[in-house]
C-alpha cells in the first residue's frame, strides 16, 4: 500500500503510464474482446437474426454494468481521495458499502428482468424473428447478475491504491474463459445464442473468485464485513455523486442504444447486425482512450485530495495528448480495414455493405473522442460531479435522443448513422469549456 501511495504522489509520468495506463489499458482491451467474442462466435452461423439478438440485448447488459459503475467508479475515486487524506476508516465503510450494495442491486436486477422478460424484449426492438433468441440470452444473463455486477464493482475498487495488474489480471482469466467456452458452447453443442449467455456468466464467475480472493488475503485496508457498512451522509453521498457521471453515461448510453435499436428495426435485422458489427470497431478505440483516463485516474484523484495541484495538471495535459496520439493510430487502421473487420464477424452481403459505411461514422470522431473521456474523468475525479455527469447528459440523452429522431425523420438511415458523430463533437465541446474553467479555479487556488 505504502509503495502505491508513493507512486502516486511522486512517479514520473512514464512510470504512471507504465503502472497505471498499461494494465487499465489492457483490461480495456480484455473487455473489448470479451464483448466481441460472442459476436465473433454466434457470426460464425451467418445469421443476421442471432446477431441482431446479441446487440439488441446489449443494451440490458450495459444499463447492468452502469450500475455496477455507480459503486465502482464511484468508490474506487473515493478510496482514492481517502487515501490522500488517510481516512482509512472511510475506505473500509465505502468497500463494504460496494460489497453488498453490488450484491444487492444484481439481485434485484435478476428479479425485475425475470418478471417481465418478454416485455423487456420487445421494448428493446426484439421482433417476431428475434424475439427467442433475444429471451434466451437475457434470461441466462439476468441469472448472473450479482457476480456480473461484484466483477465490475471491485475490479474498479482495487485500482484505487495503483493495484491495476490485479484488476488486469481478474478481467483477463474471466474473458479467457468466455472465449475459451464460446466456441465450445455456440458451435460444439449447437447451445446458439444461449451458450453465449453461459459463457458470459462463467466468465464473470471465475473473475469474481479472483476478485473476491484478492480483496480478502492481500488488500488490507478493504472490507467485506456487514459491521462496516455505513449509511452516513458521508460515506453514501460522495460515493453515488462521484459514480453518477459514469453511471448516468453507460445507462444513458443503453438507453439510447435501445431506442436506435428501435428505429433500426424498421430498416430491417440486417441494419442492427451491421451496426451492432460495426460499433466494435468504435468501442475498439473508445476502450483503449477510456483505458488511458481511467488509469490516471487514481492518481488524479489522490494529487486532488493531497491538494498538489501541479502535479495534477501536469497528468492531465500529458494524458490528453497520449489519447489523440493513440486514437488518431487506431482510427486510421480501422478505417483502412474496415471491410475486413466487418467480414470478420459476418459473411453476409447487406450486413458487410451496411457494416463499411456505418464504421467509417464511428471513425469520424475516433481521434479527439478520447478528450470527452478525459474531461469526465478529471472533473469525477476532481469532485466536480455535476459537471462530469452534465456532460454525461449531454452525450448520451439530452442532445443523442432528439438528434437520432430528427435525423431520422430528415435523412432516414443515413441520419441514423451519423447522429453519434455529431452528438459526441457537441459533447467533446462542452466538456473542454468545464474542464477549462474548472482548472482555471484550482490554479488560482495553488496561487493563491
Amino acid at each position: 500500500m505504502q509503495k502505491n501511495e508513493e507512486m502516486l504522489k511522486e512517479a514520473p509520468f512514464k512510470q504512471l503510464i507504465m503502472n497505471l495506463c498499461i494494465p487499465t489499458i489492457m483490461i480495456m482491451l480484455v473487455m473489448t474482446i470479451y464483448n466481441m467474442a460472442d459476436t465473433y462466435f454466434i457470426g460464425q452461423t451467418n445469421d443476421p437474426c442471432k446477431i441482431a439478438a446479441i446487440s439488441l440485448s446489449g443494451p440490458v447488459f450495459s444499463i447492468l454494468s452502469g450500475l455496477g459503475t455507480l459503486f465502482g467508479s464511484g468508490g474506487c475515486t473515493v478510496v482514492s481521495l481517502s487515501l490522500g487524506e488517510k481516512k482509512y476508516g472511510r475506505i473500509r465503510a465505502v468497500t463494504s458499502l460496494c460489497f453488498y450494495g453490488s450484491v444487492l442491486i444484481g439481485c434485484v436486477f435478476l428479479a425485475v428482468v425475470n418478471l417481465n422478460i418478454t416485455g423487456i424484449a420487445r421494448a428493446i426492438g426484439s421482433d417476431s424473428d428475434t424475439i427467442v433468441y433475444t429471451v434466451s440470452y437475457l434470461r441466462i444473463i439476468a441469472f448472473g447478475a450479482p457476480v456480473i455486477l461484484f466483477t465490475n464493482v471491485f475490479a474498479n475498487l482495487i485500482r484505487a491504491d495503483g493495484a491495476a495488474k490485479q484488476s488486469m489480471i481478474a478481467n483477463g482469466i474471466g474473458t479467457i474463459a468466455n472465449i475459451i467456452l464460446d466456441p465450445i458452447l455456440i458451435i460444439g453443442l449447437r447451445m446458439g445464442v444461449r451458450g453465449a449467455a453461459i459463457a458470459t456468466v462463467a466468465g464473470n464467475v471465475i473473475s469474481a473468485s479472483y476478485l473476491l480472493y484478492y480483496v480478502i488475503k492481500k488488500q488490507k485496508l478493504f472490507s467485506l464485513k456487514l459491521q462496516d457498512v455505513s449509511f452516513e451522509k458521508k460515506v453514501i453521498i460522495p460515493v453515488f455523486t462521484l459514480g453518477l457521471p459514469l453511471a448516468c453515461g453507460t445507462i444513458l448510453m443503453s438507453c439510447s442504444h435501445m431506442l436506435m435499436n428501435n428505429v433500426l428495426v424498421s430498416y430491417g435485422s440486417a441494419a442492427v447486425a451491421a451496426n451492432g458489427v460495426a460499433g466494435k470497431a468504435g468501442m475498439l478505440i473508445n476502450m483503449i482512450q477510456m483505458g488511458i483516463c481511467m488509469g490516471m485516474q487514481p492518481a488524479l484523484s489522490y494529487n486532488c485530495g493531497a491538494k498538489n495541484y501541479g502535479r495534477m495538471h501536469q497528468i492531465v495535459r500529458n494524458t490528453g495528448i497520449m489519447t489523440v496520439i493513440l486514437g488518431s493510430i487506431l482510427t486510421i487502421l480501422c478505417f483502412v480495414f474496415r471491410k475486413e473487420f466487418v467480414l470478420a464477424f459476418i459473411d453476409h452481403e447487406q450486413v458487410i455493405a451496411l457494416g463499411q459505411k456505418m464504421v467509417v461514422a464511428s471513425m469520424l470522431i475516433g481521434p479527439v473522442y478520447g478528450l470527452y473521456q478525459l474531461a469526465v474523468t478529471f472533473l469525477q475525479s476532481t469532485g466536480k460531479a455535476g459537471y462530469a455527469t452534465m456532460i454525461s447528459l449531454l452525450d448520451k440523452g439530452i442532445v443523442f435522443i432528439p438528434m437520432l429522431y430528427l435525423l431520422n425523420g430528415l435523412f432516414g438511415l443515413e441520419g441514423v448513422i451519423y447522429t453519434a458523430v455529431i452528438t459526441d463533437l457537441i459533447s467533446i465541446l462542452a466538456g473542454g469549456i468545464l474542464s477549462f474553467s474548472w482548472n482555471k479555479k484550482l490554479t488560482t487556488a495553488t496561487q493563491a
